[in-house]
């Protein structure tokens, strides 16, 4: 990515990360905004969400952000409107790595007791 487009993503990642933050309901699960990558036109962002709940949970939040998508953009442009002239698409995606780390964690923690009852 240029360096035109990788300010961008940050930007997006940083008002979308408040933007999630305030505009979803509390009950529901963490979701965090991980990462963002933007189109060389500007003109796609691919955003990438971690959610932290039950299976149930995270298939109703990314549902909701979906669903929700123009308005997450509307509300976006009203907070960047003046440093940009088009506001990109929005695509959402869910971010498996918070999962497989905690596997990998778990297999780590496993191996580990293993080796110490063979001690």
């Amino acid at each position: 990515m240029s360096i035109r487009t990788n300010k961008v993503a940050s930007l997006l990642q940083q008002e979308l990360g408040a933007i999630l933050e305030k505009e979803l309901p509390r009950s529901g699960p963490i979701i965090t905004v991980v990462d963002v990558k933007v189109t060389a036109d500007l003109g796609i962002a691919r955003i990438y969400v971690s959610i932290i709940g039950t299976p149930e949970e995270k298939e109703a939040a990314m549902d909701y952000l979906h669903e929700e998508t123009k308005n997450i953009r509307m509300i976006l442009s009203s907070r960047i409107r003046h440093q940009f002239r088009r506001i990109p698409e929005l695509e959402f995606y869910e971010d498996h790595l918070y999962e497989q780390a905690s596997r990998i964690e778990q297999l780590l923690n496993e191996v580990r007791k293993g080796s110490a009852d063979r001690n």
